[in-house]
């Protein structure tokens, strides 16, 4: 076996720098948690509210807003790989988790919130800076009073399958202070 050539994966030529910015949560979250979850996600799509500070950290944007149904968008980077080139799996975790999330938010009034119990996800095919503009999808399969659950789907630049979850949503009322 040969010996690949030298390179110093240390040196200036390889390193990358991202710097991220972002709005302070808790005033945003005050003043989302008074709007219906439909009017805060498409206050966050239309860039009438800031995203959160992990939509800013990982990159994906709202990119449709419908009740029951929310879609987020991604431009695959070299920041999000793993060291054999796939974007790392927690990436497609954390982009269902949120667009399922959402969806339920856009079918609940003032002070409503939920959370994730559960998050069960299937990986059906490797996703990369070569997969184009990554979509995710979530819907609301059955919204309830206590526990509501989503499905979510993740495609690639062109259209096929690479993610399917289920999600399970514990669903908060207006006395949620976070604490």
């Amino acid at each position: 076996m040969t010996e690949p050539a030298q390179l110093d994966l240390f040196s200036p030529e390889q390193r990358r720098e991202r710097v991220v910015d972002w709005q302070v949560p808790a005033p945003v979250a005050k003043v989302a948690m008074g709007l219906s979850g439909i009017d805060a996600m498409l206050g966050i799509r239309d860039g009438r509210l800031p995203p959160p500070p992990f939509a800013k950290l990982i990159g994906f944007i709202m990119a449709v807003v419908e009740p029951g149904r929310i879609v987020m968008e991604l431009t695959p980077r070299e920041d999000l790989e793993n060291t054999i080139g796939l974007l790392h799996g927690a990436t497609a975790a954390a982009l269902l988790d949120t667009a399922m999330g959402c969806a339920i938010s856009t079918r609940l009034e003032p002070g409503q919130g939920s959370v994730t119990l559960d998050l069960k996800i299937t990986f059906l095919r490797p996703l990369s800076v070569r997969s184009g503009l990554i979509s995710a999808e979530g819907k609301i399969i059955k919204l309830g009073r206590q526990t509501s659950y989503t499905e979510g789907f993740v495609r690639d630049g062109k259209g096929a399958l690479a993610v399917h979850a289920t999600a399970t949503f514990s669903m908060i009322g207006n006395n949620f202070t976070g604490n």
